[in-house]
């Protein structure tokens, strides 16, 4: 049975989301933005419209969510009281409690995805590290682990492009996750993931060590104009490998982009390079892999932003790029994210992609930094 206590703190968070979320403020802006998509001659440019539409839809959203926290909260307080009259017993008030403080913990940490980028798609990309076939079924395995994320979280997955190796596993592969704040969930992931497990591999069934590396960036649409000098890309084509049926060997429906990026601030000049082979039109791939590298573009301005900004002071636990950031210990049932702390003994589960809790954590830490 709930106590005063955890009645008075489910109420004081939800009176602390309306205040951080400036809900007043949001159900006002509504009704400006409404006003605007009823002027005449609205839908006669789509894209400004549909920008409109989604900006109008998201402060919705956000109320929306407010209102059920609310709901949820006075529901808990009616519970208590009709408990204390003896209309309803201890477990149907549990229940209304467990399902104020699930939905506040929801907001809450929807609360740390505050950034532009954060509401966008995203691109994950994994690569083996040395360690060859342990490391290169490390990779697969993590492939796998963010598929079933995205599955039981409604997202939509393309693979953009993948490269299998050639005894287990794969050396690389390219996702493009679809749905609302894919990036912002995903951030945290960045950084190298290693292994620690008796590898089926090794034949006198030691102990090894691999690490593959995960990085997401945002998947920038049209709404978002980023510059990119036609002067500095090139392209070649390929067939493409793998499954995919006879056709798919036979066209060269594979397309590789490179892009001579120079940076504007420091002078560096660096090649980027995407493939895709994500479907068997070549116009289509080519689309693709624009998109990815508007999305690079995108991500390297926002980094810099970041740096400038410098809010997060020197000496701060932090994610970059080659950091290590969490340790999957099979034999040990032992998963464990270095930044927060965080860990669980449920391997198969998180293998499984039942990783909310890692995220959780990462946000509910280093969100509010941002």
């Amino acid at each position: 049975m709930i106590t005063s206590d955890q009645l008075k703190d489910i109420k004081d968070r939800t009176a602390a989301l309306k205040q951080y979320l400036s809900i007043d403020e949001k159900i006002m802006q509504v009704e400006e933005e409404q006003l605007r998509t009823q002027v005449p001659g609205f839908w006669d440019d789509a894209k400004a419209a549909e920008a409109q539409m989604k900006k109008v839809k998201a402060l919705q959203a956000w109320i929306d969510g407010y209102k059920a926290v609310n709901n949820n909260t006075e529901e808990v307080e009616i519970a208590m009281d009709m408990f204390r009259e003896e209309v309803i017993d201890e477990s149907e008030l549990d229940e209304a409690y467990a399902r104020a403080l699930a939905s506040i913990e929801e907001l809450e940490l929807k609360n740390m995805l505050r950034q532009e980028a954060d509401e966008m798609d995203c691109v994950l990309k994994i690569n083996s590290g040395a360690g060859g076939t342990e490391a290169q079924d490390w990779a697969s395995m993590l492939m796998r682990m963010y598929m079933r994320w995205a599955e039981a979280n409604g997202y939509k997955v393309a693979v953009a492009n993948l490269q299998e190796a050639e005894d287990a596993g794969i050396k690389t592969v390219t996702l493009e996750l679809q749905g609302p704040y894919a990036y912002g969930y995903l951030k945290g992931e960045n950084g190298v993931h290693r292994l620690v497990r008796v590898s089926p591999y090794n034949a006198q069934g030691k102990r090894m060590t691999s690490f593959s590396s995960v990085f997401v960036t945002p998947l920038v649409d049209d709404s978002i104009e980023v510059v990119i000098e036609p002067a500095r890309v090139s392209w070649d084509t390929f067939r493409s490998g793998g499954a995919g049926g006879q056709n798919v060997n036979k066209v060269e429906s594979g397309v590789r982009l490179r892009y001579q990026y120079k940076d504007p601030y420091t002078g560096a000049e660096e090649e980027i390079l995407i493939e895709n082979t994500e479907t068997r039109d070549q116009p289509k791939n080519k689309e693709n892999a624009m998109r990815q590298l508007r999305s690079i573009l995108y991500n390297k301005e926002m980094q810099h932003r970041m740096e400038e900004q410098s809010k997060v002071e020197a000496g701060k636990k932090k994610i970059e790029w080659g950091s290590q950031i969490r340790s999957y210990v099979f034999d040990d049932r032992r998963e464990k994210d270095h930044r927060t702390g965080y860990q669980t003994s449920d391997v198969g589960g998180v293998m499984d992609g039942k990783i909310d809790g890692f995220i959780k954590a990462y946000l509910m830490e280093f969100g509010g930094e941002e």
